[in-house]
């Protein structure tokens, strides 16, 4: 049985990673996101091909991962098994794109550009925590 701090480690590594990858291909600057939303006028592909390697990394990953019996760091994989589609689901997906559409940030890139936190920053950060508090607030049916 592997432990806790293995898994903590392992947690935070790979939330460096992934915070590493956003950095270097520049999808921490909302204008890049902007640009790619950005249709009619300069528009900037750079997300389209950042979001079409990370498709591809998952759906390879996905395949190997799978494979074994169990995660290195658990006793079972632990996939989502709910297939349906419901108003807390679509409501928080508009929101959250259109929070994104208005920012130009997600919150992977919102946290990995908090050491330059700017007030649109602040701002969005903000709505996202009174967001998941008002998720929770909100009772799911069964």
């Amino acid at each position: 049985m592997k432990t806790e701090t293995q898994k903590t480690l392992m947690g935070y590594v790979a939330g460096l990673l992934f915070g590493l990858g956003l950095a270097v291909s520049g999808m921490t600057d909302p204008a890049r996101v902007l640009g790619f939303l950005d249709l009619a006028g300069a528009w900037d592909p750079t997300l389209m091909f950042v979001l079409g390697g990370a498709v591809i990394t998952n759906f390879i990953g996905y395949r190997l991962v799978l494979r074994r019996p169990h995660p290195l760091l658990g006793e079972r994989f632990q996939l989502p098994t709910r297939t349906d589609l419901d108003g807390r689901l679509i409501g928080g997906a508009a929101l959250f794109g259109i929070g994104w559409g208005l920012s130009g940030y997600c919150p992977g890139p919102a946290f990995a550009s908090f050491a330059g936190l700017s007030a649109p920053l602040a701002a969005m950060l903000l709505a996202m925590v009174l967001g998941w508090f008002l998720a929770r607030a909100i009772p799911a049916r069964s």
